[in-house]
């Protein structure tokens, strides 16, 4: 599923060429700076490449109306699409345990499935949010895939259950060996502090479709 630097930006030409744009107006499209895209942006001052972010790229995506399988063949990346992945809503695996402590789907048969570009993590999932406790960060509909095997690092979005049964979905802001301090992804934003003994899983959010 992962990109290289140089399909990233390859995508991003063939994609503004697609829709009969430049990269500016792609840009501009999605609610970005007119220059985000152009080519003097695309390595720093130093020479150090500049990668597109997974939001910058949603935004994109969603302005376009683009899924990521026809991204990654614009990006001209080979596609092996997985036959499905598990994928339920956040209600459900709040109502029922659908997750093991490892965070890996379990009781398959009570879950839905949907069609995901192929992956290095079998477990990977996905979950749809049906209500409106998220926005304006995520409507409802938004569907979240889940990997539980991408390394977690601060400013990821991550889902974690504590072993008191709550679950949330939030940023992870740090993480010491004894404690996560996180914000919620609602819309009053609260900063909480977890310590690490009382979560029973935690996973990154890899993508979101709206």
């Amino acid at each position: 599923m992962n990109l290289s630097y140089f399909e990233i930006w390859k995508g991003i030409d063939a994609l503004a060429q697609s829709k009969g744009l430049s990269v500016s107006g792609l840009a501009q499209k999605a609610g970005l700076d007119p220059t985000a895209f152009n080519k003097s942006k695309r390595t720093a001052p130093d020479g150090k490449k500049r990668w597109l972010s997974i939001e910058t790229l949603n935004k994109v995506l969603n302005a376009t109306h683009t899924d990521f399988l026809e991204f990654m063949a614009l990006a001209g990346s080979p596609i092996y699409t997985k036959a499905t992945i598990p994928i339920t809503t956040l209600d459900q695996i709040q109502k029922t345990q659908l997750i093991s402590d490892c965070c890996t789907p379990v009781h398959i048969n009570e879950w839905d499935t949907l069609s995901f570009p192929d992956s290095y993590d079998d477990n990977i999932f996905a979950l749809q949010i049906l209500n409106h406790d998220f926005e304006p960060i995520y409507r409802a509909g938004t569907i979240l895939i889940i990997s539980p095997k991408s390394k977690i690092h601060p400013n990821n979005k991550v889902i974690l259950q504590t072993k008191q049964g709550e679950i949330l979905i939030c940023l992870l802001i740090k993480q010491t060996a004894n404690q996560m301090h996180v914000q919620s992804l609602t819309e009053h934003k609260q900063d909480k502090y977890i310590k690490c003994a009382d979560i029973l899983w935690i996973s990154r959010i890899i993508w979101v479709s709206q």
